[in-house]
């Protein structure tokens, strides 16, 4: 019977957020606890339906590491966080004959730009050359080739806005179990983009880059590849290896691997214009929001939590304010403070408080307003898609002329209406909503409102990438420089092949 080790480790940055995170940020399950995820849409869950499914299969669950998008993680919080997940794995690795690793793909911690090929470097030494590990990537990871040199095949997410979580978990336990049943020797190429992409087209579900995701579906479905997938990174997560990659993972058929991983992106290159962030200026959106009969939203992506950003701005409530806008407003922010003062004068109180700023003052200038405190709670919700939990610390409904603002004491992922459910609100009853994302699904927004005004505004996670100031990353790359020239160069990666 063999015994596969899970392990789970996630994290994403913005490196142009100002505050660095910390090992408190991060939620943590340890061994059976873990086995709680088979009632969520997450990999874990997807994983374990595959494995239960196979009484001859026995999983070992070590630890399951989440944190919520934040600012890169400070050199301490790295050492704890390492230290106990490899740690959990050492406990066990002695036992399992295969490993499962569920990661992200877009950490970054100061002195370790690469932590899940450190992760990944580290099992790989425990459990030695021979057991096979398989790895699960949002498409918005960066792929090194420390973390490819360690394992033996890869699944990635097809979908954007995230869905097929647990799909790809699904997808990973059944490359590993082809490895340990059949014998299958994977191959994968990889080819990496100088690009970054932002915007509108990256819906898979209506744009061009999920025109190309259905081809890395198709070549999974036929069987010409094992897994296929295109990353497109997290633009705001400044390493080395920052940008796209195609890659391809086929039974042996290392010539297959690269030719399909070439000719992939080859098709996704000349794309890459139309992959960029379409803003309207602030003011633009205001005067165009006043003449529609509504509801609209004001997608406020810079300002991204579930992308690394601080989540304090208050730049498109500030501008509203100051342009008279006349409808109601519905809004969140991260303001502790504000938010403690809430729940130190109660329900029903008028309170005078800053709301913005408290985290990148930099960026945003608090302002100032008078307000009553219509609901307290403590900023406990779940994500409409995953089920995962929500935790924004002591949270406020506060109300000012025509304004009803959720403010949060610590940055969550705010791509859904959850926050807004928990507390009380129905986006549908206001006339402009604000997200602190760059999309939602479908129905959460989009099928309703008259417009969605995706927001030209500052912050740590604006799609107008060429104004946060990367220093890091390859160059050249596009679109940060002109002129960049790309030819398909595949590499690579096998562990069992031949």
């Amino acid at each position: 019977m063999p015994k596969i080790l899970i392990v789970d480790c996630k994290q994403e940055i913005s490196s142009f957020n100002p505050l660095e995170s910390e090992f408190a940020n991060f939620h943590i399950l340890r061994g059976a606890d873990m086995l709680d995820h088979r009632r969520l849409n997450t990999e874990i869950a997807g994983a374990l339906s595959v494995f239960d499914a196979r009484p001859d299969v026995a999983v070992i669950p070590t630890i399951a590491a989440r944190a919520g998008s934040a600012g890169i993680l400070s050199a301490k919080g790295w050492a704890r966080l390492s230290e106990e997940v490899l740690s959990a794995v050492a406990a066990h690795a002695g036992e399992a004959d295969a490993v499962y690793a569920s990661l992200h793909g877009a950490m970054g911690a100061v002195g370790e730009l690469d932590p899940e090929g450190h992760l990944l470097t580290e099992i790989r030494r425990m459990i030695g050359p021979d057991k096979p590990m398989v790895m699960s990537l949002d498409l918005h990871g960066i792929c090194t080739p420390r973390m490819l040199e360690q394992v033996d095949g890869l699944t990635l997410y097809h979908t954007y806005p995230h869905v097929d979580f647990a799909d790809t978990g699904a997808r990973a336990a059944r490359l590993l179990l082809r490895i340990i049943d059949g014998g299958a020797r994977p191959v994968t190429a990889r080819v990496w983009i100088p690009a970054i992409v932002r915007g509108d087209e990256l819906i898979t579900r209506s744009g061009c880059y999920g025109d190309l995701i259905r081809e890395c579906q198709r070549i999974e479905r036929d069987g010409t590849a094992l897994a296929a997938g295109i990353i497109i990174g997290n633009p705001f997560t400044d390493v080395p290896e920052l940008g796209c990659q195609v890659l391809v993972t086929t039974d042996g058929a290392a010539e297959v691997a690269a030719a399909e991983a070439s000719r992939i992106a080859a098709e996704f290159w000349p794309l890459r214009h139309r992959m960029q962030g379409k803003l309207i200026a602030l003011p633009r959106a205001i005067a165009q929001a006043r003449t529609m009969a509504g509801p609209v939203l004001f997608t406020d992506a810079a300002d991204a939590t579930s992308s690394g950003a601080t989540g304090d701005s208050n730049a498109i409530i500030a501008a509203l304010r100051t342009a008279g806008y006349p409808g109601r407003v519905l809004a969140q922010i991260v303001d502790a403070p504000a938010a403690a003062a809430a729940h130190a004068a109660g329900v029903g109180a008028t309170i005078r408080v800053t709301l913005g700023g408290s985290i990148d003052p930099a960026r945003f200038q608090p302002m100032a307003v008078e307000a009553e405190v219509a609901l307290l709670s403590d900023g406990r919700a779940r994500l409409e898609t995953m089920g995962t939990a929500l935790a924004a610390g002591p949270t406020a409904v506060l109300r000012f002329g025509t304004f009803t603002v959720v403010v949060l004491s610590r940055t969550v992922s705010l791509f859904d209406r959850a926050l807004y459910f928990a507390n009380g609100l129905n986006p549908r009853d206001f006339d402009l909503i604000v997200m602190k994302s760059p999309h939602a699904e479908y129905h959460m927004y989009d099928a309703w409102v008259e417009k969605n005004f995706n927001i030209d505004a500052p912050g740590a996670t604006s799609a107008d990438v060429r104004s946060l100031g990367h220093t890091i990353c390859r160059r050249p790359t596009y679109p940060l420089d002109e002129g960049v020239d790309f030819m398909p160069q595949p590499v690579l990666f096998a562990r069992r092949a031949g």
